[in-house]
């Protein structure tokens, strides 16, 4: 990874810190990951939910969507990766980037790793690393040792997440259902959820799951990728590594010009040994005749020594002024909180004995006798107040023992056998059907009994349903047991005729909406042919 191209402030951060800078990252190039993840993840649901819907198990469409999870979340982690390091990608770079990036790692997250909490933050070391073998699991276990308990809590608030989304989902449905006709709507909907649901209704579930989960999962794996970055700023001293960096950017320019100073001061260093002035120079030619001539102690040198010498500092790199504004530059350079080095730390810390002592002496001598006898009374309240409750306690049912005891030995002794069996009676059969159920259903309808024709007319489809079909029905069935029996008629017009049929009864017994008159004369005509009724 190229540091210096780093497009986010890299510094030490807290865990909530770091994964609040990786949902930040998804927000700002929302796009870029959601474009990708929707072309990718759409065709990929249809075909699952096509390949439960031939096999009727669309719950194992569901458990495929979210085992596939790791699959697709290469997508928010391969634009977040490129987009920290310099520009995001396009769509087609990204799409392009998922037929052969990060395949080999997922092994590892579809197979044993795959219930693995901790995957968000060990993600990007398998895809973004290169590692294999020892090395990979000594850096995956590096990386995640001081975040594993924020990655679990992170794992478990995005299944909170998706959970409320499938809830919200859910409800949202019954805020459209009249209010007088809510009990009965979410009876009905209880019903048709929990037991056997139909297709469509399945394939709605899964389509609910699977947007939810494609709304959580790329913060999910920004979260973690922000643990990520964070982990090794920690671990590399990336933010250091950075401001080095930028350091000698700024200072190349004022180097290049000082090495050139001193080259030239080099340069003319002879030149400027050779001006002196005719006593100095009349000093060195006779120390040169006279090599013999030592310096002994208590004499003094003389020369250009003897002169205090100026710094040459503001020479080179000019004068500092030291004003108001360089003043202000260093109270903010030692107001960044990275300069600091102290911290204030609260803790709870046991009160001394001896000062409370302390305290109470300075106390008035009656006024302290009072309080301490009172603190004492308390003290022996709280220290032998359970024990004295249950000595009264013990005392009470000590003195009361004639009254409850016979009645305890009653009951904690041995169960008698009853002494006779009792028969209850058995509970009555169903009304047999009419001979002429299609007149019997007629009559009541003329009465005014819709909704007793409706039942007798259910009931006798249902029971025609099953003898054609050749199976027997379990007491009390429902209508989407029954309707999954119905299946196995062997003409498709009597399989319609006898769903119809179910749906006309459920509006009548969960949505009070009956047929008219002209409808119930068309489902009698469609129904009688079908199960052999006289018209």
């Amino acid at each position: 990874m190229r540091v210096e191209t780093v497009q986010v402030e890299l510094r030490p951060r807290t865990a909530w810190e770091a994964m609040e800078l990786g949902n930040a990252l998804v927000r700002r190039h929302a796009l870029a990951i959601w474009g990708p993840s929707l072309l990718l993840g759409l065709p990929v649901f249809v075909a699952l939910n096509a390949l439960g819907w031939a096999i009727d198990q669309l719950w194992l469409s569901a458990l495929l969507l979210w085992w596939l999870k790791p699959v697709f979340d290469r997508v928010p982690l391969f634009v977040l990766s490129r987009a920290v390091f310099g520009a995001a990608p396009g769509m087609r770079a990204t799409l392009d980037a998922q037929w052969r990036w990060g395949w080999r790692p997922l092994i590892g997250h579809l197979t044993w790793r795959r219930f693995s909490p901790w995957r968000a933050a060990t993600l990007p070391v398998d895809l973004l690393e290169g590692l294999s073998g020892a090395p990979l699991a000594q850096r995956r276990r590096l990386l995640a040792d001081g975040i594993g308990g924020h990655a679990l809590l992170l794992t478990a608030i995005c299944q909170l997440f998706v959970a409320a989304l499938l809830l919200s989902l859910t409800t949202l449905v019954l805020m459209f259902v009249p209010t007088e006709l809510l009990s009965e709507s979410a009876r009905a909907m209880w019903a048709l959820i929990s037991e056997q649901p139909p297709r469509w209704v399945q394939v709605l579930g899964n389509l609910a799951f699977w947007m939810a989960i494609g709304l959580v999962e790329p913060f999910y794996i920004g979260a973690g990728f922000g643990l990520y970055l964070n982990r090794r700023t920690q671990l590399e001293a990336w933010d250091l590594e950075i401001a080095f960096r930028r350091l000698r950017a700024r200072l190349a320019p004022a180097a290049t010009l000082m090495v050139g100073l001193l080259l030239a001061g080099l340069m003319l260093a002879p030149v400027s040994g050779h001006a002196q002035d005719p006593a100095s120079g009349n000093d060195d030619a006779t120390r040169e005749i006279n090599p013999t001539k030592t310096w002994r102690p208590g004499e003094r040198k003389h020369g250009a020594a003897d002169a205090p010498q100026a710094p040459t500092l503001p020479q080179v790199f000019g004068q500092v002024e030291d004003g108001a504004s360089f003043g202000r530059a260093i109270e903010r350079a030692y107001a960044d909180p990275l300069l600091d080095n102290t911290r204030e730390v609260m803790r709870w810390q046991r009160k001394d004995v001896d000062e409370t002592k302390q305290d109470a002496k300075t106390l008035p001598t009656p006024k302290a006798g009072l309080l301490v006898s009172i603190a004492q009374v308390f003290a022996l309240i709280a220290e032998y107040g359970l024990w004295i409750v249950l000595a009264i306690l013990v005392g009470v049912l000590a003195w009361t023992a004639r009254r409850w005891w016979p009645w305890m030995r009653d009951t904690l002794g041995p169960v008698r056998a009853p002494s006779e069996i009792v028969v209850e009676a058995a509970p009555p059969l169903p009304e047999a059907l009419p001979a002429d159920l299609v007149s019997e259903v007629r009559r009541l309808w003329a009465e005014g009994r819709h909704r007793r024709a409706l039942a007798l007319l259910y009931r006798g489809s249902v029971e025609a349903m099953a003898a054609r079909a050749g199976v027997a029905l379990v007491p009390g069935a429902t209508e989407a047991q029954v309707l999954r029996v119905s299946r196995r008629l062997p003409d498709a017009e009597d399989r319609e005729a006898f769903a119809e049929m179910v749906r006309v009864w459920q509006r009548a017994a969960y949505g009070q909406r009956l047929p008219d008159d002209a409808g119930l004369d068309a489902l009698l005509t469609r129904l009688a042919p079908c199960f052999g009724w006289s018209a």
